[in-house]
């Protein structure tokens, strides 16, 4: 099979065409023939060499795929030869052949193509399970997101809209914040114009957010804890603005914060599997209905790799960037 490999540690440059062995499966696992992989940031770091992968990790990019089961390994229960399907990768997304456990597998919402497909699953799984399962959004709350624009941003926005809360988010562009808004962000950010914490303590009446997902880290850390509302939640997926911050302990204290950490790679099955049961009953209905849809920035083909990793460090791009392997 084709795949893209990295030649070495480096910049989009040393993703390279290869061919190699089409992997077997294990018991539990189902083998896709893969139509579409996405670029998410954690491939990017992985590129680069700074990504520590679990023992059971694929060492091919790729978090997340969208294709037809090609077979279907002893113990599966639910799934069968011909069927479409996206799913949660263990990595070995950038390849025509990825064997995946098969209750990481989704069936493909309706109205939405198999494509766009490949779209869903890192973000969906990402935001339900720190969004909804760890920080326990609920509906009429107040939520926050920072880089609503992004892949992770665009479905917490989506998602969050869709049952029930208020959303706020920040962006880098009045174009971005337009798009948020499309979305269902009720207020989009422009953080290089405004201050987020200003514009979410005047909206709301200085009561804050009750939920904040933030990818940033850094300077915004202490800054969430401003804008956050008693007994508000703050979970941390990323780091962009770097991984160490001083935060006030006193408005930690005296809100009732909780702030963590948490990551989706190194879960075990059973918890994955539980996302994937959660996403299938309460969200993927919610495509039909309408509330819900992908949002697909550009689409490369698989050997054009370097080029999709390029434009998703640019952050010239709105939504996720799609690798078309069929």
């Amino acid at each position: 099979m084709d795949y893209i490999d990295i030649t070495q540690p480096g910049g989009p440059e040393v993703l390279k065409l290869q061919q190699g062995n089409i992997p077997k499966i294990s018991v539990g696992e189902v083998l896709i023939k893969v139509k579409a992989t996405a670029v998410n940031g954690a491939d990017l770091v992985q590129r680069k060499g700074h990504y520590p992968l679990p023992k059971d990790a694929s060492p091919i990019l790729g978090l997340e795929v969208s294709g037809v089961i090609e077979a279907v390994g002893d113990g599966v229960v639910g799934w069968q030869v011909g069927d479409r399907v996206c799913a949660l990768t263990n990595g070995g997304g950038y390849a025509e052949y990825v064997n995946v456990p098969a209750e990481q597998c989704l069936p493909i919402p309706t109205g939405v193509s198999l494509l766009e497909a490949a779209s869903l699953p890192e973000t969906y799984f990402t935001v339900w399970s720190n969004v909804f399962d760890l920080a326990q959004l609920k509906k009429g709350e107040r939520f926050l997101v920072h880089g609503g624009s992004g892949g992770i941003g665009s479905t917490a926005i989506q998602l969050a809209k869709g049952l029930g809360a208020t959303v706020f988010t920040t962006a880098g562009s009045d174009e971005k914040c337009r798009v948020c808004t499309e979305l269902g962000a009720d207020y989009a950010i422009n953080y290089r114009e405004q201050d987020f914490v200003d514009v979410v303590l005047k909206a709301t009446d200085n009561q804050g957010v009750d939920v904040i997902l933030d990818m940033m880290g850094g300077e915004y850390t202490n800054r969430n804890l401003e804008c956050a509302a008693i007994n508000g939640r703050i979970v941390m997926i990323a780091f962009r603005n770097g991984a160490v911050a001083e935060i006030n302990c006193k408005t930690l204290l005296f809100k009732w914060l909780t702030l963590t950490g948490n990551a989706l790679r190194p879960q075990p099955l059973s918890i994955k599997a539980g996302i994937a049961k959660n996403l299938i009953k309460t969200v993927w209905p919610l495509f039909s209905e309408n509330k819900l849809k992908p949002v697909i920035a550009s689409v490369f083909s698989l050997e054009q790799a370097s080029l999709a990793h390029e434009l998703m460090e640019s952050s010239q791009h709105i939504g996720k960037i799609v690798l078309e392997v069929h």
